[in-house]
């Protein structure tokens, strides 16, 4: 596969950053943070939710002033590198070409909240049972399908990868 025939993944990518902010906006724009609202009942929910830290809220509750530097820097190291391997990697399915588009739109979504607000815009809830499930968005949802679709092809390549995706 040829570098510009690779660039049409990032259509993918955009696609990602797009959904992913103006859902944000969406909610940001219509919502008090602490709004909350039952889709489901005793299921999924809409709510409004500021995440300073990353992943499942981990250091949420920092006070480190270095936090937010330090997560940008390495949202954009994280990002880089992944452009990298969508551009240069060889033998790869559209599993891990799609795979990487979206983990690179998924971090690119949330480093754009990181910057604007200093922290992640999450809307949706999702319980099971007397489970809550950590609020997350759409970037988040598109990094976790993406991440999917890379392990799938390490743990089951296909027997053909192609060159010319």
């Amino acid at each position: 596969m040829t570098f510009p025939a690779r660039l049409r993944w990032l259509a993918l990518t955009l696609f990602v950053v797009v959904a992913d902010r103006l859902t944000k906006a969406l909610i940001e724009s219509r919502t008090a943070e602490g709004w909350r609202q039952e889709l489901i009942h005793n299921f999924i929910y809409l709510v409004h939710s500021k995440n300073p830290g990353i992943a499942f809220s981990i250091f949420a509750n920092s006070q480190s002033p270095w936090l937010r530097t330090g997560l940008i820097v390495l949202s954009l190291v994280f990002i880089a590198a992944l452009a990298w391997l969508l551009v240069s990697s060889k033998q790869v399915t559209w599993r891990t070409l799609a795979g990487l588009s979206l983990l690179i739109g998924g971090a690119a979504g949330n480093l754009t909240d990181r910057i604007l607000h200093g922290a992640v815009t999450d809307f949706f809830e999702v319980w099971f049972g007397t489970y809550q499930y950590p609020s997350f968005n759409v970037a988040d949802s598109a990094i976790t399908i993406g991440a999917i679709l890379v392990l799938l092809d390490v743990l089951f390549p296909g027997k053909h990868a192609a060159n010319s995706q």
